[in-house]
């Protein structure tokens, strides 16, 4: 079980990679219950999608790999861009104006410090 990785993906939500990654770089490299806590105050709709891929790689790792959740930090935290919807709204003189709904997908690594 050297330098087993713990993988979790949420795909397609809907907010832009951009506004994910503002929120991972906050996160990255840290262990899981500190990511938590700062997920848990941070004022950003991504923050709760977060969390959920966090509890997910989290129950992977115990019940998987039999891993304690402590011993865990997020080694990996990657937004990638989704399908964009495109949605369009009716401008002046008749013409129409193109708007992207962008999505994302989610990866999110957890690695064990190996106590």
């Amino acid at each position: 079980m050297e330098n087993e990785t713990i993988t979790a993906k949420s795909k397609y939500i809907r907010q832009s990679p951009y506004k994910l990654r503002l929120v991972l770089n906050l996160i990255r490299g840290l262990p899981v219950s500190e990511a938590l806590d700062i997920l848990k105050f941070t004022k950003r709709k991504a923050s709760d999608e977060i969390t959920k891929v966090i509890q997910s790689a989290m129950a992977n790792a115990e019940n998987n790999f039999g891993l304690n959740s402590n011993d865990l930090y997020i080694s990996k935290a990657i937004a990638d861009e989704g399908p964009t919807l495109k949605r369009f709204r009716p401008r002046a003189r008749g013409r129409a104006g193109r708007i992207n709904k962008r999505t994302s997908h989610l990866i999110i690594e957890l690695a064990s410090t190996g106590e």
